[in-house]
């Protein structure tokens, strides 16, 4: 399983990544070694993620949420977390 996901960082600005292991994923973030952005900006909190079969769909899902303006993410964090 592949997953594309969002962060809320410190500063509450949003990070968006994709892995095939969400859990360690998110530990190595925190940890300062999953992505230069976030290692200032931590501690990160999961706030969305979405499963896909191929790491190409998650990687593709990746580069949509990144084009998408800070309110639309929001937007899809919150559907996210009423479900």
């Amino acid at each position: 399983m592949h997953y594309t996901y969002l962060l809320e960082c410190a500063d509450k600005s949003l990070y968006c990544g994709y892995t095939n292991n969400l859990k360690k994923r998110v530990l190595a973030h925190n940890s300062g070694r999953g992505a230069k952005y976030t290692k200032p900006r931590r501690p990160v909190r999961l706030v969305y993620f979405e499963c896909h079969e191929t790491k190409q769909e998650a990687m593709h899902r990746e580069w949509e949420i990144k084009k998408l303006s800070r309110e639309n993410k929001l937007k899809l964090i919150s559907g996210f977390n009423n479900e």
